[in-house]
């Protein structure tokens, strides 16, 4: 098993008061494709982000269980942790226009993510990134290598992130909305791209997502979020079927265009949602 949570909570304070944003949440992942889908607040990003330390100071953070494979992530240190990011698990955010660097060259980032980890020459660097350029499927790799990141088209900045998430030979790949800046003939060959290394190289996938036909398809379970909570968790292949009513209303209010609607209905959420739920 390469990740272990159960019971974690993250809450912050403000103006003295407390509010937490994820409240209770377990879940597990082997080397399998996980989906987390849910609203924008619901705790999606947060919770990759606790696995991976990489919250604020004044997020407070506990849990029953936050295990990353043989490292207890609550105790674990930054050099620990460092080791660990980058290293083992690899972390592909939304936006390549704002990840990536925009006074260094596409080539030189993707260098030293793989010379953090490998600790090779500058020469065998370059070696390795224009080979993980190739295998992302960029054309002329040479030519994105020497370029910056304005330089290029979004769909090309997001391959290179991949690029770099992978440099190391990473366990895990965390993708959080790694399409949502990118037109849909794009986003479908940078997620072939992503479903195509995970299979190639063995790897277990996060993949953090709005777009529930996307990840029905895609992954192989399913968790569904709100408010903090996991709602509902299935294979991803009955996600079309799910039973609880928050799924249900994500869902009905999809547009299709096999079925379309002259008006799609509004979310009616119920306060029994948000009561503490033992899982």
């Amino acid at each position: 098993m390469l990740v272990d949570i159960k019971n974690l909570r993250i809450a912050f304070t403000s103006r003295g008061k407390r509010f937490e944003a994820v409240r209770g949440i377990s879940l597990s992942l082997g080397r399998e494709k996980l989906g987390i889908v849910g609203e924008s607040g619901s705790g999606k990003s947060l919770t990759a982000r606790a696995l991976m330390k990489l919250l604020p100071k004044t997020a407070e953070v506990t849990a029953d269980t936050l295990r990353y494979d043989d490292v207890d992530v609550l105790k674990a240190s930054e050099r620990q942790m460092r080791k660990i990011r980058g290293g083992r698990v690899g972390f592909v955010l939304q936006d390549p226009k704002y990840s990536l660097n925009p006074v260094k060259t596409i080539g030189s980032q993707v260098d030293e993510a793989w010379r953090e980890h490998k600790r090779g020459s500058a020469r065998e660097a370059r070696e390795a990134t224009l080979d993980l350029l190739d295998q992302v499927m960029i054309r002329d790799p040479k030519k994105v290598y020497a370029s910056y990141p304005h330089e290029v088209s979004g769909g090309m900045g997001q391959r290179a992130m991949i690029a770099m998430a992978l440099a190391p030979n990473p366990e895990l790949l965390i993708a959080d909305e790694p399409t949502s800046a990118l037109d849909a003939t794009v986003q479908a060959e940078i997620l072939r791209l992503i479903n195509d290394l995970v299979e190639k190289r063995g790897m277990g996938l996060i993949l953090i997502s709005h777009d529930l036909p996307l990840v029905s398809h895609f992954c192989d379970r399913v968790c569904v979020m709100y408010s903090g909570q996991i709602m509902e968790e299935m294979a991803a292949s009955d996600l079309m079927n799910a039973q609880h009513p928050y799924t249900r209303g994500l869902l009905n209010c999809m547009p299709s265009l096999m079925h379309p609607r002259d008006r799609l209905p509004v979310l009616t959420r119920e306060d029994s949602w948000q009561e503490e739920t033992a899982r």
